[in-house]
């Protein structure tokens, strides 16, 4: 379906350990934050679709988590739509937003995810991410994933670390990718995250402080795996009628958003989830790789980040490393890459990642990204995907917008 919507507000507040701040709170402010920016009141809000993943495990709240964050603010009566899809719960939740606006349902809809993760209990935390993944095979997955590590996947580290671990070390492999890579990429994002006040880390690193840290698996330091967050990030979608009613002077429209999930394939066929989907977005948006001019994708560890340019087609296969070492990802270069520092310097609060990375890249195209704000930017692409099914991801989101 053809996607006719457009991103006219944004808002987000920092992303960070706020163990005294309630889910209602993070998902409130950057709702009042993006329905201010649009120039509209709450009443005119139509519809509203909430990615949430953890609260029902990490706070307890269950079944209506929109209704109660949204009647905490006096929005009410209007449909709300809990959506929970993995890291991907806000890019689905703008997915269904923007097909509904498109066919005409809506004029103005609502897009939040919100996420509460830190607990006192680090296992709470931990089991948060632990149930997205089949759970019948998780604890024969853990114990191929960890075999040679130090103990305690799943229990004193998320067992996705682990994953990351196998995927860097079979990247080393294949490719002759080093560990110096590896943190090159996190020196990079810890660069954009610096000039990022909304980013859970604002202290730039060197190459050489990222590789002083503990090693947490093999062969990935602290700083090379995202760290857990606290946060929310919000964006009011209208359609064309109402941005030209509305009189936005800069908007940025959606002209594609591609969602699909895991399914069985041959283990090395190269038509998987996440290459039909990336195909899908640059055809039906009638863009390229070569159009994109700022790239938000999903860095949950250095090693996908590397991984991801491949994907994306920004580089020719077994050059992913190449283009790091060129700088053609860091800001100023051909394609600056998570130019809000990333999930590994602005932090995952998994139900909100996808809605934040719609957020910079709104700011990127109307050039109101300050100090990290890339020359001329007129198309973006966001890659947003969570979970794991066998060895892939269990849902993809692909985002492309145009100034």
């Amino acid at each position: 379906m053809k996607v006719n919507a457009i991103v006219a507000g944004v808002g987000m507040n920092k992303f960070g350990k706020h163990l005294n701040v309630s889910l209602k709170q993070l998902g409130g402010d950057p709702v009042l934050g993006a329905v201010a920016d649009a120039g509209l009141e709450l009443g005119d809000i139509e519809a509203a679709y909430v990615g949430n993943c953890a609260a029902g495990t990490v706070t307890g709240q269950e079944s209506i988590r929109g209704q109660v964050i949204l009647s905490s603010i006096g929005l009410g009566m209007i449909p709300i739509i809990n959506i929970e899809n993995a890291c991907g719960s806000s890019t689905t939740a703008l997915n269904q937003a923007a097909m509904m606006i498109s066919a005409g349902y809506y004029d103005v809809a609502l897009v939040l995810g919100v996420e509460k993760l830190f607990h006192e209990n680090k296992m709470t935390t931990y089991a948060a991410f632990a149930g997205a993944v089949d759970i019948e095979v998780r604890d024969q997955m853990i114990a191929e994933l960890s075999k040679g590590q130090p103990e305690g996947s799943g229990k004193n580290r998320s067992m996705f670390t682990d994953f990351y671990g196998v995927m860097a070390r079979n990247h080393m492999k294949k490719y002759g990718s080093t560990v110096e890579h590896f943190a090159m990429v996190s020196a990079k994002n810890s660069l954009h995250g610096s000039l990022n006040p909304k980013a859970q880390y604002t202290t730039e690193m060197s190459v050489e402080d990222v590789l002083a840290q503990p090693m947490i698996v093999d062969p990935l330091t602290r700083p090379m795996l995202c760290p857990v967050a606290d946060g929310g990030a919000a964006l009011v979608l209208v359609s064309e009628r109402k941005a030209r009613e509305l009189g936005i002077k800069d908007p940025v429209k959606i002209v594609s958003s591609v969602l699909h999930s895991y399914y069985e394939h041959e283990p090395n066929e190269e038509d998987n989830v996440t290459t039909r989907c990336i195909a899908e977005a640059y055809n039906e948006s009638g863009l390229g790789p070569d159009d994109m001019d700022v790239i938000e994708l999903h860095d949950s560890s250095a090693v996908c980040e590397i991984l991801t340019y491949e994907h994306l087609q920004i580089c020719r296969p077994g050059e992913s490393v190449k283009i790091l070492e060129n700088g053609d990802t860091t800001l100023g270069g051909r394609i600056p890459v998570n130019t809000s520092g990333g999930l590994l310097r602005k932090g995952h609060p998994i139900g909100a990642t996808g809605a934040s990375q719609i957020v910079e890249l709104t700011l990127q195209l109307q050039g109101r990204a300050g100090k990290r704000q890339v020359e001329g930017a007129r198309h973006a692409l966001a890659h947003n995907g969570g979970g794991t099914i066998g060895n892939e991801v269990a849902g993809m989101n692909i985002t492309i917008l145009s100034k």
